[in-house]
């Protein structure tokens, strides 16, 4: 493991603790990444103000992977910005009302929408969407470029979303549980590995040279292009065994845990 060029990592459940914090570490271990002109890329199924809150002081020298691969920007540069079809999102959010409980959210490139009344649900998933925006109907209302549909469901996603929607898979479309409650559907072969390879590809930047670290689903084709893949201690089973090797959980910061033995520092 002598010649990382990139660390990417996922946000919720692997980089930020349980109360959504960065390690108070990091600070310091970016200033080493940097000296050793080693990459840094949170990847994750937020928006992209979702992310960049949490980097704004270093925004300019990092990359970012937004929407779980749909946008994609490196040092301030937008490099890939994906759009779903209007008639997709007019057939999932109709998909979406039929099943008991589910909510959606239309994650979008100015703004994220939702036309749920529960205040719960708002105050919960505006912890991830800070750009965003009450309408009538999703299917009609939003004149923006959507890169996903993210669904909540409270009692859990595998079980109570994953299987009514499924089918839109048969539309080219991924669909991928990405947390304990949500569903992300996006179009076919957008995910986090694919926006991966684009930042590797226009870096000449190779999977042995690159460090990865998640805890979902969403996550796996990620570590899938690097061979320093690290799965959490805290980590989905499948996630564990996709990875190559293991660390331990987020709320003991395992990403920065790793990544300073590896510097040494």
């Amino acid at each position: 493991m002598r010649d990382i060029k990139l660390i990417v990592t996922d946000m919720d459940g692997t980089f930020l603790n349980s109360d959504y914090e960065v390690s108070p570490n990091f600070s310091a271990i970016f200033k080493e990444l940097k000296k050793r002109n080693i990459l840094f890329v949170p990847a994750s199924g937020r928006q992209m103000p979702g992310i960049t809150q949490y980097f704004e002081e270093i925004k300019n020298d990092i990359g970012f992977i937004a929407e779980n691969g749909g946008y994609v920007v490196y040092k301030n540069e937008e490099l890939f910005a994906d759009k779903l079809d209007h008639q997709f999102i007019v057939d999932i959010t109709a998909a979406i009302r039929e099943i008991p409980g589910a909510k959606a959210v239309l994650s979008a490139k100015k703004k994220a929408y939702y036309e749920s009344d529960d205040q719960q649900f708002v105050d919960y998933f505006t912890r991830y969407y800070t750009e965003n925006q009450k309408v009538n109907d999703l299917g009609e209302e939003v004149d923006d470029d959507v890169f996903k549909i993210a669904v909540y469901h409270p009692e859990g996603s595998e079980k109570n979303l994953y299987p009514f929607l499924e089918k839109f898979r048969e539309n080219n479309l991924e669909v991928v549980v990405s947390g304990k409650y949500w569903l992300d559907i996006m179009n076919k072969d957008i995910n986090k590995g694919n926006a991966l390879e684009k930042l590797q590809n226009l870096l000449n930047i190779s999977p042995s040279q690159t460090m990865s670290f998640g805890d979902y689903m969403n996550d796996i084709t990620m570590l899938e292009k690097s061979k320093y893949s690290y799965a959490m201690e805290n980590a989905h089973p499948s996630v564990k065994v996709a990875a190559s090797f293991s660390t331990l959980s987020n709320d003991d910061f395992g990403v920065l845990k790793t990544i300073s033995e590896y510097l040494e520092i």
